[in-house]
């Protein structure tokens, strides 16, 4: 017999994660949202995946456009990381966002930026896994990750 919803989520809740934010444009609208459920699939060729639930604005976008950036938030990006995560109507309002290579908004100052191309849409559950392969990647090194756990924002301890 399968776990409840609660079990479900109290469980992962306890699975120290980064924070990620995810970002595509089509035509003339552009999306984004915060992701945690964000993994490294493969080395060769590079590939990630993000989970995004069905039910997001941005689906249409990754699925018109057939890319998606992600932007790995530093300790300092928490304001960032619940902006994209409400359900505000323009996430992007007073950000500055530049263009990737593949036509994705580019947030500035992240810790990593990942420009990925689809490479494979998975149907599951509630949610789509989109597996992308990395055509651009930019790391900051001076930068500690935000961390999510147990329901909350953390820092890293040197």
């Amino acid at each position: 017999m399968a776990i409840d919803a609660q079990t479900f989520r109290a469980s992962l809740g306890r699975f120290a994660s980064g924070v990620t934010v995810v970002t595509t444009a089509f035509g003339e609208g552009q999306a984004g949202l915060t992701v945690s459920a964000f993994s490294s699939v493969s080395l060769d060729p590079p590939l990630i995946l993000v989970c995004i639930d069905k039910r997001s604005s941005a689906i249409e976008r990754i699925d018109g456009s057939q890319a998606f950036a992600v932007h790995v938030l530093s300790e300092s990006q928490v304001d960032l990381s619940n902006r994209f995560a409400s359900r505000s109507e323009d996430k992007f309002a007073g950000v500055s966002v530049a263009r990737s290579a593949l036509g994705n908004p580019r947030l500035e100052d992240t810790l990593v930026f990942l420009d990925c191309r689809v490479s494979q849409k998975v149907d599951a559950g509630d949610h789509f896994i989109y597996i992308g392969q990395i055509e651009e990647a930019e790391i900051q090194e001076e930068k500690q990750p935000l961390v999510y756990f147990s329901g909350g924002y953390r820092s890293l301890a040197k």
